[in-house]
């Protein structure tokens, strides 16, 4: 593509800034295509349409278009295949290549809904529907920024990747970690990343927290329920063990404050959440009367970046063997189930920077620097492709995701857009 220049007394950003308002409409029909595509996962379906779709979208970009299935992952099979879409430029000698990400996997719709969770409905300023907010809006944001830079004359084809992926919901490992494993995100042509999750146009996100997922199993003996004296309760061993996580760990861990940015501010400090309880015989419909011989849990403890991970699973692993002390008969054992470690763009990153201004200029005011809760992908590009220069910007509220009713707010979505056309011109225009 030539190089065209916008009329005389009209800035480049001025021009790019009109393109993504011209296309407000497209915008929001691309998403609300995407919405009506309901790849809900587990178990993961409808990856392949919506795939092709963006794939359609991107090709009008004028970006060279591949599919990429999770070869050799278990969670790709026939049924429900992982199929992510990735749109690359040619490569431009000397010059940096930057990769928007988004994830097009949304979590089940749930109950409570007042509109159709798949019909992308837009009313009153907003458009609604699972992955409105989490993160389809962000997909559609990533592509028209592209798209914008494009039609108001900017050469970026060698220089702007963008990927559509799956399974962000459930870890990202047939999604982004492929995609990095497979070398077709690495940091020795990709300098720097945004991943379009839901933190609003006035918030840049440098981070997250980590997360360490892991079972707990108490072991009991089963006897007959009307001489429960002979057998052990692994149920009762379980309530003791979840009363030291209560009133042992839980108060130690509200000491605890991390300086990374954290929303929201109780977030800040590390937590411990049981997922699942399950014992004896939970969710038989018929009962006998037996003690129950096995009682489980899972837990989800999150960690900041001043808690070495090993001291994390030192504290865990010392509490449960105290509780197991407590009684010689008692026996626990633990099995890990996802260890992803905490992680942010480097203090005084250009990227950040970038974007700062680019979303000052289009909100007037400079961006709130945070830090995620939860998980999400910029811990495979941190970790496996190696691009320390990774963050979060995208529309829609962090607080709709995976609620009823799941919006993002057209003007919210044109904006983002706005903000990440112009980052996209600082970082590797020409």
């Amino acid at each position: 593509m030539h190089h065209v220049n916008p009329p005389a007394g009209i800035r480049r950003e001025d021009r790019v800034l009109a393109e993504v308002e011209a296309a407000r409409d497209e915008i929001v029909a691309f998403t609300a295509e995407m919405i009506r595509i309901p790849t809900v996962n587990p178990p993961g379906a409808c990856y392949r349409d919506c795939a092709e779709l963006i794939g359609r979208r991107l090709g009008t970009t004028r970006l060279s278009v591949e599919y990429v299935e999770a070869e050799g992952r278990p969670e790709h099979t026939a049924e429900y295949p992982r199929v992510n879409v990735v749109g690359r430029g040619a490569a431009v000698p000397g010059r940096p290549r930057l990769h928007l990400n988004g994830h097009f996997d949304v979590v089940p719709p749930g109950d409570g809904w007042t509109v159709d969770p798949f019909a992308g409905v837009v009313r009153e300023g907003r458009i609604y529907g699972r992955g409105a907010s989490d993160m389809k809006s962000g997909i559609a944001a990533a592509v028209f920024a592209v798209e914008a830079l494009r039609r108001a004359g900017v050469d970026l084809e060698g220089a702007v990747d963008i990927s559509a992926t799956v399974d962000e919901e459930s870890g990202g490992f047939a999604g982004v970690a492929h995609l990095c494993e497979a070398g077709i995100i690495a940091s020795d042509d990709t300098r720097y990343a945004i991943i379009p999750e839901p933190f609003g146009p006035a918030r840049v996100c440098l981070g997250h927290r980590g997360v360490y997922w892991f079972d707990v199993i108490a072991h009991g003996h089963t006897a007959h329920g009307s001489m429960s004296h002979l057998g052990r309760s692994a149920i009762d061993d379980m309530g003791a063990l979840l009363e030291a996580f209560r009133t042992g760990l839980a108060p130690e861990l509200a000491t605890r404050l991390s300086a990374l940015p954290v929303v929201p501010e109780p977030s800040r400090r590390p937590s411990l959440n049981v997922n699942a309880v399950t014992g004896g015989q939970s969710g038989e419909a018929a009962q006998s009367p037996c003690v129950a011989d096995r009682c489980a849990a899972t837990f989800d403890r999150r960690f900041i970046p001043e808690e070495p991970f090993e001291e994390v699973r030192a504290e865990i692993a010392r509490l449960v063997a105290s509780v197991e002390g407590d009684d010689p008969e008692r026996r626990f054992t633990i099995e890990e189930r996802m260890v992803v470690h905490p992680t942010s763009a480097p203090s005084g990153s250009p990227l950040v920077a970038a974007l700062s201004r680019s979303v000052e200029t289009v909100i007037g005011r400079p961006p709130e620097l945070v830090a995620s809760p939860g998980s999400y992908d910029q811990k495979h590009f941190a970790r496996i492709a190696g691009i320390e220069h990774c963050v979060a910007y995208g529309p829609g509220p962090l607080e709709e995701a995976h609620q009823p009713d799941e919006s993002c707010a057209v003007d919210d979505l044109v904006a983002s857009t706005q903000a990440l056309a112009l980052a996209v011109l600082e970082l590797v225009g020409f």
